[in-house]
């Protein structure tokens, strides 16, 4: 943009955007059906994009061209648009601020690499793709240093782009790295979280190289996740899931259970809003038809498919981080149902208003701690499983008496607008003919 007009835009009131960018998918297909924003009736009509100056940063590999997000707003209204995800982040931020806290998150993604152009993806059709490094080398030495100078360009590249990386290694799978993002607010994580992708993918270009963050690439390896820690501090700076001193030596009295005697009263009814309204939001933690790939089975991966919660467990889809492992402040949750393919503000937006609902109406845990639970109680139906498609995931949000639809979670608006827009991936996933039908059903059927 020139500076002029940038300059124009920051004095008034915004700057014209085509609002199609909420009328069509990823590959630039207008959605089956017509939805609210963007439509053949309003003619795809300009939204208003406000430039937010607080979110200043400079790109490194492009010059240090400044860089500047933007939220959008309906034009007549100068209301915020109800799917612009910074601006349903935004809005759940300031409403846990009215309550005297403040949303803290960190991200994790782990992301396979291929040795791929997007000539070449296109040229393999996708197919017989090389990867990276060969084998499975998690928390590897010697395998970052076939690929050293990318290795490192991607984490000196991200913090002069001002998204500062905690850790950053190899993980199990061929071609695949980890990389943990520095906690800081909610909207602020959630920014770096969907840049960390941005500058991967710009910096592996550089390199010859392709990131992938979709969920689960191949059948027979891990997945690729997108972990979430969440936590609340007080205006004054206190982690509102933390115990007080004189409660450390023997835990909170009163705990529901065990797992979460080292977690307070409001960290409890937090857990428990997430836990009860985790089946009803899944498609803003898991999108894709492909991240459902991920979750089914996925025990074998720790990979979560039910509504399970425990302390330190990868296995459960929500691990209490708290004492005695860590320091009460750094007491907080982990949730590990998300796969690499979220949007992390709608997946960070959902999560913190659940937990919030939790805690103003002082919920009890839905059932016990996962270690506590056994495979008969998941066979007889004691334990809540997990949609296991983007349909019934969708199905589920969408009903009139999903919690998604509280307005104090999502509310109908959102819900209908990004429900269309599963129901338009499901309707080309429905019409899609695979290669595994193909290999299975041509010859012998």
């Amino acid at each position: 943009m020139a500076k002029d007009k940038f300059l124009s835009a920051v004095s008034g009131n915004g700057f014209g955007f085509c609002s199609v960018i909420f009328g069509w998918d990823i590959h630039d297909q207008v959605y089956s059906r017509e939805l609210l924003i963007s439509n053949k009736t309003n003619g795809y009509r300009d939204l208003l994009a406000v430039i937010d100056l607080f979110t200043f940063r400079r790109i490194p590999w492009e010059n240090n061209v400044p860089f500047f997000l933007v939220h959008f707003l309906d034009p007549d209204t100068k209301e915020p648009i109800c799917a612009d995800p910074r601006g349903v982040l935004k809005a759940v931020a300031e409403r846990a601020q009215s309550n005297g806290w403040n949303c803290i998150a960190g991200c994790e993604y782990e992301y396979f690499q291929f040795k791929e152009t997007p000539e070449s993806l296109a040229e393999k059709k996708f197919m017989s793709l090389q990867p990276l490094t060969s084998g499975m080398h998690g928390y590897s030495l010697l395998r970052t240093q076939l690929n050293n100078d990318y290795f490192h360009e991607l984490f000196d590249e991200t913090y002069k782009f001002e998204v500062p990386l905690e850790g950053h290694h190899t993980e199990t799978g061929p071609g695949v790295y980890e990389t943990a993002l520095a906690y800081t607010t909610a909207l602020r994580m959630a920014d770096n979280a969907i840049l960390f992708k941005y500058a991967a993918k710009s910096i592996g270009m550089k390199h010859g190289i392709t990131p992938s963050f979709m969920a689960k690439p191949w059948g027979n390896l891990p997945g690729c996740s997108g972990h979430i820690h969440v936590s609340l501090r007080t205006k004054e700076g206190k982690a509102l899931f933390a115990l007080s001193s004189s409660e450390l030596d023997s835990g909170r009295v009163g705990a529901a259970y065990p797992d979460t005697k080292y977690l307070s009263q409001e960290g409890e009814w937090f857990l428990a809003g997430v836990l009860h309204g985790l089946p009803d939001i899944m498609p803003m933690l898991v999108p894709t038809i492909n991240g459902y790939k991920r979750l089914v089975g996925g025990e074998a991966f720790w990979a979560p498919n039910a509504v399970t919660y425990g302390y330190d467990s990868r296995a459960a889809s929500i691990r209490i981080i708290s004492p005695p492992s860590v320091p009460p402040e750094a007491t907080r949750l982990e949730v590990r149902v998300p796969g690499a393919d979220m949007n992390p503000y709608f997946a960070m937006s959902a999560i913190f208003a659940l937990g919030i609902r939790g805690i103003k109406q002082k919920l009890s845990l839905p059932c016990p701690p996962i270690s506590q639970m056994t495979q008969e109680d998941k066979e007889t139906g004691k334990v809540q499983m997990l949609p296991a498609s983007l349909e019934t995931a969708t199905e589920r949000m969408m009903r009139p008496d999903s919690i998604a639809r509280d307005p104090e979670v999502l509310g109908d608006e959102l819900v209908e607008h990004f429900g269309g827009t599963r129901q338009h991936e499901i309707k080309l996933w429905n019409e899609a003919v695979t290669n595994w039908e193909v290999e299975r059903y041509l010859e012998l059927a």
